[in-house]
């Protein structure tokens, strides 16, 4: 940013930062202080000189793309915009840090792709889907394409609930809950219920993405606990809970996105008490409890004696990601403010899908499926673990989650995340730097890279951490001229 330009925030408005940003930059732009075609601060400068999150500049610059007043190129950044052309919106800036920041892949034909946590079809169930939705239809008729109720196919949430009882020992009545289109609509959902402009949200520090960004969508002030091995640092919460007195805690306890840590079962029971004791609800996001390859895992739902815990589970990221199926319960003061959200948004999720999903629930489809996929993510674990044992000798150091489909390698002081995923992806392999996850306010390490193993073969596999070492290698400066990388196919 040019050195003279100064720009403040307001973090005690009740107007979202990236809003407050882009309104600061148009005024730029419009006094030609920014002039043509000249670049914009890069996202990671400008979120650094400023003191906000990497995604208040990314909806900033695409809140000023939409509007017109800039322009974006793909590995280079943004720019304002030329008055002699009409530039098509593409959201490509900072190689791609962007879009990831955004929860976004970009993607080339050949890539090795270590992004994305979403499964392969070849392991969907697409036969045992197939039987469920004819026998939806031939039992139902057109009677399967009508209006479900808004909280959800009757049917579904019973078996749901009998799911909840025989998995994970949790005893909710089918009344309460209700169905979504995926675990990121319900977190919308409950943004737009629970939040009010100005509200303190706690997050776990590094955390997804989406969250951060459909919570100060409303307007939230986002404050990171640190997450250590065993779960958020408690210490560090209650000195928070004191200070913001937060409304509430959105959390992953079981192979966290990013890291892939577990709560200890100590620190689960802790927390419940912590939240009780501060009238503090916790949203609980549970995607990854049934890929355990040791120890079965339990929501914290389980133990929450209090009903302090409002659980969101999606069943498409391990069934099939375009289904886009979950459920969500919580806490009765909140269920009828969830239900008109719901309403409002898309009057209520596919029924069609609903009945066969519930088919396949209640003829053991879903017990079989994930024994299935355990067995094929388990081999992927073990094949990657042993690839990457040679990343120990340049002081690469991570710990084994035992479930879920990520590793989080946290990467020596003279490599920078940023960099090895540059390296990476100009040789076809796409990692995610572990930067675009972290908030700002905590003085946390971000030097992470996140190695996801759900979309890659066990081929991929192979070829891809031998690139990944090569790169590593070489920003060490262990390589020379002379390097071959192995060829992609």
């Amino acid at each position: 940013m040019k050195n003279n330009i100064i720009i403040q925030l307001d973090k005690n408005l009740n107007k979202s930062l990236y809003i407050q940003l882009a309104d600061k930059l148009k005024k730029l732009i419009e006094d030609g202080v920014f002039q043509k075609d000249e670049k914009l601060p890069s996202i990671r400068s400008l979120a650094k000189k400023l003191e906000v999150n990497n995604i208040t500049i990314v909806n900033a610059y695409k809140l000023l793309e939409q509007e017109g007043y800039v322009y974006s190129k793909k590995g280079s950044g943004t720019y304002v915009k030329r008055q002699d052309e009409d530039l098509s919106l593409n959201y490509l800036a900072d190689e791609n840090m962007e879009l990831m920041t955004s929860g976004i892949l970009s993607l080339s034909k050949n890539s090795i792709n270590f992004a994305s946590v979403s499964p392969t079809p070849e392991l969907f169930p697409v036969e045992e889907f197939k039987q469920v939705l004819i026998e939806v239809l031939d039992r139902d008729k057109g009677k399967a394409f009508v209006y479900p109720e808004i909280n959800g196919y009757g049917p579904l949430r019973e078996s749901i609930s009998c799911f909840l009882k025989d998995n994970y020992y949790i005893d909710i009545e089918a009344s309460k809950i209700q169905i979504i289109s995926g675990g990121q609509q319900g977190i919308d959902l409950l943004a737009k219920t629970l939040i009010q402009p100005g509200d303190y949200v706690f997050v776990e520090n590094p955390t997804y993405s989406g969250a951060v960004a459909a919570f100060e969508s409303r307007g939230a002030k986002i404050i990171g606990i640190p997450m250590e091995h065993d779960g958020i640092n408690l210490d560090e919460l209650k000195k928070y809970i004191d200070m913001y007195h937060p409304k509430f805690l959105y959390t992953m306890p079981n192979y966290q996105s990013p890291t892939t840590y577990s709560y200890s079962e100590e620190k689960k029971k802790e927390l419940l008490d912590l939240a009780h004791k501060n009238d503090l609800y916790i949203i609980e996001d549970d995607f990854m409890s049934d890929l355990s390859y040791t120890d079965k895992k339990l929501p914290l739902k389980s133990m929450d004696k209090y009903d302090q815990v409002i659980y969101i589970k999606s069943f498409s990221k391990i069934l099939m990601p375009g289904l886009r199926l979950g459920f969500l319960t919580t806490p009765e003061k909140f269920f009828r403010d969830i239900i008109k959200a719901k309403h409002t948004t898309d009057i209520s999720s596919s029924g069609f899908i609903q009945r066969a999903f519930d088919l396949f629930l209640r003829e053991n489809f879903w017990k079989q499926h994930i024994e299935r996929v355990k067995k094929d993510y388990n081999e992927k674990y073990k094949l990657i673990l042993k690839e990457i044992n040679n990343f120990k000798k340049y002081n690469i150091n991570f710990k084994k989650p035992d479930g879920g489909l990520s590793l989080w390698l946290e990467l020596p002081s003279d490599i920078s995340c940023i960099e090895l995923y540059n390296e990476c992806a100009n040789n076809d392999v796409i990692i995610v730097p572990g930067e675009i996850f972290f908030i700002d306010n905590n003085n946390s390490k971000t030097n992470f890279i996140r190695l996801s193993f759900g979309s890659v073969n066990k081929k991929q596999i192979v070829e891809g951490i031998n690139v990944i070492e090569n790169c590593i290698a070489k920003l060490k400066g262990g390589n020379d001229e002379n390097t071959k990388f192995i060829p992609l196919i």
